[in-house]
Formats: C-alpha cells, sequence, structure tokens
C-alpha cells in the first residue's frame, strides 16, 4: 500500500520498526499532492523539502508522521496568511504551543492548508486563494472554515492535519469530506500561537481518517500552557484507553429541537436518528430524548458575539505593524481605510462591520450583553441533560455538500450551514463528528456526518463512543 494511505497510528509504529521512514512518507505525500491537489486545490503551500522536525526518541507517539497545518496557526519563520491579502508577506516569529507539542511528538511539520480569511465561513469559498473543493465531487464545497485540512485527509494527500474550530469550523468539513474532526473543550488546547477568530470560543482539534487517529492526536495537543490564560490545568487521560470499551448502559440523548429545523435532508435525519441510533441500541447503549430548550437562539447568540470578538481582534490588522498595506501616500486614516478596505475580503468585512455594530455605544446592552446573557442558558441546557445522559447525538451539518456558489450570496444560508455545531462552541463542550453513511446527489456519493457532544473535558467518552460506532462500519 502507498505509505500516503496508511493512518498515523499506523505509520507511527511502522517508522519506529524501521520498516519506512518520514522521508519515504514525505515522497508518497508529494506524488499524491502533486497528481490531485491541482484540482482540490487543498494546500496554499508544500514542500516536502522544507519540512520541519526535531529529533526525538523512537518511542515518540508521532514519530516520523508529517502532519499538515491550517494556515491560521503559527510556525517559527514561515509565512502565515489566514487565506486574506491583510496577511501577505507576514512570517510568525514563533511556534503556535501546538506544533512544539507536536514537533516533541515526533511529527513532522509540512504544508499549510487552505481555509476560509480569518476562519469567516462553511464553505472555504472565502479565501484569498481561492476556494478548495471536496474530493468527493469537485464541483462542491469541501466545508469551513479548516475546508483544507478536511480535503487533504479525505483526498489522502495528508495522514492528518491540524484545524480550527470556533462554530464548526472542524466538525462541518469533516462531515462534509467523510473525516473524523474534534472540537476539544474550550481550554482543553492551548491557543497560543493560533490567529484569533473570536477568543471565547476558538480551539484548535485535529482532522483525521478515523477516531484512533484523532485520540492519538489530541494527547498529544492538550494539556494546560501558561502562555494561554484560558487554557486548562486538567489532567489529560491517554485517549486510546478509552478506545474498545464497552457501551452497554451508555446513555445517548437525542436532543428533540436538533430534527425539527427546516432544510434538515431527509437523508441526514434518518442516517443519524434512525440508523446510527439503532447501531448504537444494538451494542447496549440506551437512546431517549432530551430537549436543549434554548438551540433556537443559538444562531442569532453566535453571530452577535463571533462578530463582536473578530471586529476587537483584527482591529490590529491596519497596515503599520505587518502584513499588507496599501501604498498610499497620504494620511494615517487613508491608509487604515484604504488597507483595510482592501486587504479584507467581503465576508471579512461583513463581520467586522456586524461586530463593530454590536460593540458600539448604545447597541452593547441590547445586542452584546444580551447575547451573552442567552449564550449562558444554553450553556445551561447542556449542563441540565448531562445530569441525565452521557453523550448526545445529532447530525453535525443539516446537508452533505452543497455546490460550490450555491450558497455564496445568501450569507443567512450560508450562515445555516452551522447551526447544528454552534451550540457546543457557545457552551465550550467537546463534540466530535464521525462519518455515518452517504447521500447520492448528481451520481455521487456524499458523505453524511454525526456528532456526539459530552460534558466539559470528557472527550474521553467522546472517543469510546465514536470507535465503537465507527467499529460497525469497518
Amino acid at each position: 500500500m502507498n505509505l500516503s494511505q496508511k493512518t498515523a497510528f499506523e505509520l507511527a509504529e511502522s517508522c519506529r520498526a524501521g520498516k519506512c521512514s518520514s522521508e519515504d512518507i514525505l515522497k508518497d505525500l508529494a506524488r499524491a499532492i502533486e497528481a490531485k491537489d491541482s484540482s482540490i486545490k487543498a494546500y496554499v503551500r508544500f514542500d516536502a523539502k522544507k519540512s520541519l522536525r526535531r529529533t526525538v526518541s523512537k518511542e515518540a507517539p508521532l514519530y516520523g508522521v508529517p502532519i499538515a497545518i491550517k494556515d491560521n496557526i503559527c510556525v517559527e519563520n514561515e509565512a502565515i496568511t489566514c487565506g486574506s491579502k491583510i496577511l501577505q508577506n507576514f512570517v510568525s516569529p514563533y511556534n503556535a504551543t501546538v506544533i512544539e507539542r507536536l514537533l516533541d511528538a515526533g511529527a513532522v511539520i509540512f504544508g499549510r492548508t487552505n481555509m476560509d480569511e480569518f476562519a469567516f465561513g462553511s464553505s472555504c469559498e472565502t479565501s484569498f486563494y481561492g476556494p478548495t473543493r471536496n474530493p468527493h465531487d469537485l464541483g462542491r464545497v469541501p466545508g469551513g472554515s479548516s475546508g483544507g485540512s478536511a480535503a487533504c485527509v479525505a483526498a489522502q494527500t495528508a495522514i492528518a492535519a491540524l484545524g480550527s474550530d470556533t462554530g464548526g469550523s472542524i466538525r462541518q468539513p469533516a462531515s462534509l469530506c467523510g473525516v473524523v474532526g474534534i472540537k476539544p473543550t474550550y481550554g482543553r488546547v492551548s491557543r497560543y500561537g493560533l490567529i484569533a477568530f473570536a477568543s471565547s470560543l476558538d480551539q484548535i482539534g485535529p482532522l483525521t481518517r478515523d477516531v484512533r487517529d484523532s485520540a492519538l492526536l489530541l494527547k498529544v495537543l492538550a494539556g494546560g500552557d501558561p502562555r494561554d490564560s484560558t487554557s486548562a490545568n486538567v489532567p489529560v487521560p491517554d485517549y486510546l484507553s478509552f478506545l474498545g470499551k464497552d457501551i452497554k448502559g451508555m446513555k445517548i440523548g437525542i436532543p428533540k429541537e436538533y430534527f425539527k429545523k427546516e432544510g434538515l435532508s431527509p437523508a441526514v435525519e434518518k442516517a443519524v436518528r434512525q440508523e446510527a441510533a439503532q447501531v448504537l441500541e444494538k451494542q447496549g447503549a440506551r437512546c431517549e430524548e432530551v430537549s436543549l430548550p434554548h438551540t433556537a437562539f443559538a444562531i442569532g447568540v453566535y453571530y452577535i458575539v463571533a462578530p463582536s470578538e473578530a471586529s476587537s481582534n483584527l482591529a490590529r490588522f491596519d497596515g503599520v505593524r505587518f502584513g499588507w498595506r496599501h501604498p498610499s501616500t497620504g494620511n494615517l486614516l487613508e491608509l487604515y481605510e484604504k488597507t483595510r478596505g482592501e486587504g479584507f475580503g467581503s465576508e471579512a468585512k461583513r463581520r467586522i462591520i456586524l461586530g463593530t455594530y454590536s460593540l458600539s455605544s448604545g447597541y452593547y446592552d441590547a445586542y452584546y450583553l444580551r447575547a451573552m446573557k442567552v449564550r449562558t442558558r444554553i450553556k445551561q441546557d447542556f449542563d441540565e441533560v448531562f445530569k441525565k445522559v452521557n453523550v448526545i447525538l445529532t447530525p453535525t451539518s443539516p446537508t452533505p455538500a452543497f455546490k460550490l456558489g450555491e450558497k455564496a450570496t445568501n450569507p443567512l444560508e450560508m450562515y445555516l450551514s452551522d447551526i447544528y455545531t454552534i451550540s457546543a462552541n457557545l457552551a465550550g463542550i467537546p463534540a466530535i463528528s464521525v462519518p455515518c453513511g452517504a447521500e447520492v446527489r448528481d451520481g455521487k456519493s456524499l458523505p453524511i456526518g454525526l456528532q456526539f457532544m459530552a460534558k466539559p473535558f470528557d472527550e474521553g467518552k467522546l472517543f469510546q463512543i465514536a470507535h465503537a460506532f465507527e467499529g460497525t462500519r469497518i
């Protein structure tokens, strides 16, 4: 088998045994990228000869395994743009904490993957580099904002990749591309070196081919970090130890509100609510209907909170300190206006305007403060449900991958693509997307993903049930 088709777990074992080397893997990946990526465009940069590695023991958990990186995670002395013109020619002066942890674990850092500009999107169409395409149907989107990371894992042009998730940006593209993606508990993984979108929502996580690789990578990435005041000093278990555990007696909540949404594909509903639930019950789990009554407000809350934080975080991109600068010879205000006006794309400007308005004098209480109060209610809904069940089962996305350009002119319709994933970010809980079926559209088989959610810092439970479900499909 071509090395690019193997999992991270398998390749680490092979490298330790001397059966292959990281150079062998990179050569196979380079061939795969050359053959496929000109049509998929998952990468914004790839150079196997410039991979980054560190000398470590052969016992390192990711020994010799190449990992691709989303273009909003800092790697020292490497260009990083967040898919935006305004960061053109910016080179990171340091490594993100997750990069340091990958290197210490024996991983090889290579390639930067495409993304929606500053992670603003659900389709990977807003990038300055142009759209990424879904490997299952090149006329459709891979999801976003971590579309490049999901697409390269699905296309077997990467072994695994890092993404970031603010409202579903790991899980939704994982669902649309048919791979595994986990958003850890807020604070479980350091955000140091992640260029911020919304600081109270962002989390870094892996996109992988299977649940075992997801558990392997998260064990490496997780843990407190003194450089990130929001990271949590909570013990990190060996997530691999949860794989293979019996799920008999596990209680699974199915929220009724998630299946009353307009736009939910009948095929998605059947794959999740009927088929997946039956599979889990056959393994001894118990499914019961639960209620998350404030679910209806999640989209509205998110699109006040996230743009407000984005407006604040993106204020630093002004053409003065780093990145692209408009060649204006006028005054400072003109420099700011022209740099930001031409440096940001339309979706970035839309969200900055939304956020600035929500935070402005006279509107702060009516919008941002009220949204934060409802956010608390959403979290309380989850707290109550987790007193009764171990995990929650929902669709990841209301539909399989949609066509390129289909929602580009309708922002609200695009925002609704994340209707099932946003609540987990608002509540700060972990959630994982796992493939669970397919729907045929235009003669192409398009992946469907299901989502499991658990209480804070209970990622082990997610891996336990996700692996049990995955085992029924292999």
